[in-house]
């Protein structure tokens, strides 16, 4: 299996630097960062580590999603996937991910919504960032739309 690499350049001190993270093994892009930007609530046209992991726990959840489904007998027309990524205060210091909620909407043909709310917490649990985001909290809402 592959490697994948993302690469950050960074100026200055936490609070007044800043810098870009660049999507190195697809090239598609470089993003700026910066802490104070990150710690706030506009993003002002800035990424952060936070929408990073919610972008990969988006994807990897609807990949692993959709390939239950499909063993189900179930045809996934349309998933929609939504991760939010919560950064807080760590007691013992610092910062820390303090939640993440996955919201799953989607139109399958071939399974009932049980099956589907069954489906979407194998995901859960199987998906790849899942298994390495253990140490937060992860929540899942989920809800068979026809």
């Amino acid at each position: 299996m592959p490697t994948r690499t993302a690469r950050t350049a960074w100026n200055g001190t936490l609070q007044e630097g800043s810098g870009q993270v660049e999507l190195t093994s697809s090239k598609v892009g470089t993003y700026e960062v910066s802490f104070p930007k990150r710690a706030a609530e506009e993003a002002g046209g800035t990424t952060s580590p936070e929408e990073l992991i919610a972008a990969a726990h988006s994807s990897c959840y609807a990949m692993q999603f959709s390939a239950l489904i499909g063993e189900a007998g179930g045809v996934p027309q349309a998933l929609d996937v939504k991760a939010d990524v919560t950064l807080g205060p760590d007691p013992a210091g610092g910062f820390k991910l303090t939640g993440i909620t996955l919201t799953v909407r989607g139109e399958v043909d071939g399974i009932d919504a049980d099956t589907f709310a069954k489906l979407a917490a194998e995901a859960k649990a199987g998906c790849p960032i899942s298994k390495a985001l253990t140490g937060v909290e992860i929540t899942l809402d989920a809800a068979l739309e026809q």
